[in-house]
């Protein structure tokens, strides 16, 4: 029994000898992967790094038209199909030192890009110049500034739609009868286009223009305008406005004297829920478009944005919407 005894533990002893020496080197094993370099994760395995957010200035010069405001909310609505885009708006309230001192804002917040759509263009030019020097694009909606120190312009051929409406208006008199002519501000490019094409148009026929204000593109100025053609002239056989609110104040005059069923009414800017569906309630005879250009200027934004060559010029298409077409959508200009 004593040998067994003895047997036993020399084997227990070789045992725990044999575990110590297996302990031992699994331990130099681990110190020694602890002492080697991580090898790289693989590059398919890395999270990808944000993608860059780019600011945008939008100048409006004034939300009291609700051309502008839809320009804005068209503007918005393309923005926000991209996420990379981040927009401010500031509103002048048709103010030109108000509109000037937000360009020196968004100069100073270092914007990546303005848009504009100026109330003057002499007083804008040279703040849209400086955005420019400070190397920021500048995209010009609606109406232009002097010169061509900005990126690119968007807008429609406002000569071409006054003389549109020139046409129309003198295919549907004959040839003659007498005019009151609302205009924009005519300090602003658009206001001079739309008078110049129309003038171009009647010029040579026996239509008469008996009466023109400056309605500052504003309802409530067009309607007090209106008032004042209204008793100066017994016969008024059209109104030619410069927008469709011009147009609808100079209506609204009109019914106020009992006279709106005398003369026919015809605007430009042809929003679906303003321009177009007066023209279906019968309010207004004729209406051009003027598309406010927001998705147009986001496309072009982007375009700049990642380096690409853009027009200096996009000359957006328009329509013309009268009782018989509006129906079907109205007709392109040619």
């Amino acid at each position: 029994m004593d040998d067994g005894g003895g047997k036993g533990e020399t084997m227990q002893y070789r045992t725990v000898i044999r575990c110590a020496e297996l302990a031992a080197i699994a331990g130099v094993l681990w110190l020694t992967a602890c002492d080697r370099p991580h090898a790289p994760a693989p590059e398919t395995s890395r999270a990808p790094g944000p993608t860059r957010t780019y600011t945008i200035g939008m100048s409006q010069c004034n939300l009291g038209e609700p051309w502008r405001v839809q320009m804005n909310a068209d503007i918005r609505a393309a923005a926000a199909r991209h996420p990379e885009l981040r927009v401010i708006f500031k509103d002048a309230q048709n103010d030109t030192l108000r509109q000037r001192a937000h360009v020196e804002e968004f100069i100073n917040a270092r914007v990546d890009l303005l848009i504009i759509s100026p109330k003057e263009a002499a007083p804008l030019t040279e703040p849209v110049a400086r955005a420019m020097e400070a190397g920021i694009p500048v995209i010009v909606l609606d109406r232009a500034v002097l010169g061509d120190r900005y990126t690119c312009f968007i807008g429609a051929d406002n000569v071409k739609i006054g003389r549109a409406a020139g046409e129309w208006i003198k295919r549907r008199l004959g040839g003659k009868g007498r005019v009151v002519e609302l205009k924009g501000l005519m300090t602003s490019i658009p206001g001079q286009d739309r008078h110049r094409g129309f003038r171009e148009a009647i010029a040579g026929t026996d239509i008469e223009v008996v009466f023109e204000a400056d309605m500052k593109w504003l309802e409530p100025e067009a309607r007090k305008e209106m008032e004042s053609a209204l008793a100066r002239f017994p016969r008024i056989d059209l109104v030619y406005a410069h927008n469709d609110p011009g147009a609808h104040g100079a209506y609204l005059a009109a019914r106020a004297a009992g006279r709106e069923k005398e003369m026919l009414f015809v605007g430009i800017d042809a929003l679906p829920h303003e321009g177009v569906a007066y023209v279906r309630q019968g309010i207004l005879d004729a209406t051009f478009e003027y598309p406010t250009g927001g998705a147009e200027a986001i496309e072009t934004a982007l375009r700049i944005l990642r380096g690409e060559t853009v027009p200096k010029q996009i000359v957006l298409g328009s329509r013309v919407y009268d009782r018989s077409n509006v129906d079907r959508g109205g007709d392109p200009l040619p």
